[in-house]
C-alpha cells in the first residue's frame, strides 16, 4: 500500500479512507426501514475505554510487562500551558531488536491495520483501513510512510516509543483520535485499535531506507 495518509487530530491533509468505501447505515433484511449502525456509540466507547485502562493497570501492576500505558505526546501539547492527561494503551505483540525510536520530527514505515470496536454490522469492528489486506502476511504486506507530525496525537504517541521491528496492538481514545465529530467513515466519540508494527524510521531532513534493506541499515540511534 503506498497511499499517503494525515491522521491529523480531528483533521486531515491527506485521504485515509480510500481503501473502504462504507455505507454507515445498514438495511434491515425484512423493511425497508434502516437500522443504526452505531447505537449508543459514544457510552460503547467510553465504557469500552475505562476497562482496557483498567485491564491494563491491573496487568502493569502484576509485573505484566507487555501491557504499557503512554501518555500522550505531541508537540501542540509539549507546549501547552494544561499539557495533555491523556493516555493510549499499548498490548505487545512482538519485539523488534532495533535500538532508538523516531523523534516527532521524524519519519516512519509501518504496517499497520486500523480498526473500530464492535457495531450493527461488524462484529469484529470496521476496518477502516490496512496495509494487510486478506492473505498477506508481514513479509508479504506492504508499508505505508508517514510524518510523525501528521498523525493523530495517539499514533504518534505510539509510534515514537517503538522499536524496528515492534509490534503492537494499540488502543487509542477518542480525544487522542478524531474527537466528537469523527472523520469520514470514523464516527465521533471513537475509540481506534490500531496493530502497527514499525519497519523503518528516518531523521529530518534524510531519507527513509529502502523497503528491502536489512535491518543493519535502518536508521537507529
Amino acid at each position: 500500500m503506498t497511499t499517503i495518509m494525515h491522521l491529523g487530530r480531528r483533521s486531515l491533509k491527506w485521504l485515509p479512507f480510500l481503501l473502504f468505501p462504507f455505507f454507515l447505515l445498514s438495511s434491515c433484511s425484512e423493511s425497508d426501514d434502516t437500522v443504526e449502525e452505531y447505537p449508543n456509540w459514544q457510552a460503547t466507547n467510553t465504557a469500552y475505554w475505562t476497562n482496557i485502562m483498567t485491564q491494563a493497570q491491573n496487568a502493569i501492576a502484576q509485573g505484566d510487562t507487555s501491557w504499557r500505558i503512554y501518555k500522550n505526546y505531541s508537540l501542540e501539547d509539549s507546549l501547552s500551558s494544561t499539557p495533555s492527561t491523556d493516555n493510549i494503551v499499548v498490548n505487545v505483540l512482538e519485539s523488534g531488536t532495533g535500538s532508538g525510536c523516531p523523534l516527532y520530527t521524524d519519519s516512519v514505515r509501518v504496517r499497520y491495520e486500523g480498526r473500530l470496536l464492535p457495531s450493527t454490522s461488524y462484529s469484529d469492528g470496521y476496518v477502516f483501513n490496512t496495509t494487510w489486506p486478506t492473505g498477506t502476511t508481514d513479509a508479504t504486506a506492504g508499508a505505508t510512510d508517514f510524518l510523525v507530525s501528521g498523525l493523530t496525537d495517539g499514533f504518534a504517541t505510539a509510534v515514537q516509543h517503538m522499536h524496528i521491528g515492534d509490534k503492537w496492538l494499540v488502543y487509542v481514545p477518542w480525544t487522542l483520535a478524531y474527537g466528537e465529530s469523527g472523520s469520514g467513515t470514523i464516527p465521533g466519540y471513537s475509540v481506534l485499535r490500531f496493530t502497527i508494527q514499525l519497519v523503518a524510521y528516518s531523521h529530518a531532513g534524510s531519507s527513509l531506507p529502502s523497503f528491502k534493506a536489512k535491518s543493519a541499515v535502518w536508521v537507529t540511534r
